[in-house]
């Protein structure tokens, strides 16, 4: 005799449908503490950004509902199937690699804030969450194509797809892509080209392109990091936030750079985890 199926209450029917775990409680609280810790410590710059809506007329005017639409999606995002053996290397890869990339773009003034600070600290931790939102991204376009994240192997088994992709057709895509984008990347970085830092991100990015690891991820990885970082960029450039030195608001390079930059944090990350695994032989969850 089997004992009857207790019924969900809505809250916890909500949270399944969303892909909810313990864990993601858990990031949403550090997640949270750290917006308050940044409002916090830089204060002035929240004042001065919240006075130029006008709150005793039609605010809503004025309001930056583009702001809080990608606060709450990547609230979203990043509370999706969270596990906290896996995103701790995203978190830590992300925050890394934001303040390497931010570092080369205001150094070499490819990029400025409107504070002048060559990198700004408040900026950084956008980086790691942004990180955590390409990786939900990634593994939503991953199911729609009836793939697991066993690997390729598992996806030409899967039935339980919409989006069929051919492997010749991703490997086709991936050398297209990514050549474009390097050519992209050597024409709007050309005037900072005596600059070292800029040398050895043209050295890292070539590296990446000609040694891809898994075509499909890498694609995928690069599709979700500049859907995400066109909002992110328009966001940005549009409030004078940071500006670009060929005043684009956004550049489209940029954009696309948001999907290089997400790939180059996948591969540092499975690069780590790699190391990890092997010196410690500990458990880690596997990045997409």
């Amino acid at each position: 005799m089997t004992a009857p199926k207790t019924k969900q209450s809505i809250p916890h029917r909500i949270a399944a449908a969303l892909g909810w775990t313990r864990a993601s409680y858990y990031l949403m609280s550090v997640f949270l503490v750290t917006v308050f810790l940044i409002v916090y410590v830089w204060w002035p710059l929240a004042e001065a950004y919240l006075a130029l809506i006008d709150w005793s007329g039609p605010w809503w005017r004025y309001f930056d509902w583009l702001l809080v639409g990608i606060f709450l999606v990547m609230s979203l995002l990043i509370m999706a199937g969270a596990d906290l053996r896996k995103d701790v290397w995203i978190v830590f890869v992300g925050m890394v690699g934001g303040l390497v990339i931010e570092s080369w773009g205001t150094q070499t003034e490819i990029w400025t804030y409107y504070t002048a600070e060559r990198p700004p600290l408040w900026i950084i931790p956008a980086w790691p969450i942004a990180s955590l939102s390409i990786d939900r991204i990634v593994r939503l376009l991953r199911s729609w194509m009836g793939e697991t994240t066993k690997g390729t192997q598992e996806h030409e088994k899967s039935q339980s797809h919409f989006l069929r992709v051919p492997a010749w057709f991703i490997k086709f895509g991936y050398w297209l892509i990514f050549p474009a984008f390097y050519a992209l990347m050597l024409a709007f970085v050309w005037p900072t080209l005596d600059k070292s830092l800029t040398i050895m991100a043209l050295i890292l990015v070539a590296f990446l392109i000609l040694t891809p690891t898994d075509h499909r991820i890498a694609v995928l990885t690069f599709i979700a990091g500049s859907g995400l970082g066109y909002f992110l960029e328009l966001w940005g450039t549009t409030r004078l936030c940071w500006t670009y030195y060929t005043l684009e608001t956004p550049p489209f390079f940029a954009v696309l750079a948001h999907g290089m930059a997400a790939v180059a944090f996948w591969r540092t990350a499975l690069v780590l985890q790699l190391f990890w695994s092997f010196r410690f032989r500990g458990r880690v969850g596997q990045i997409h």
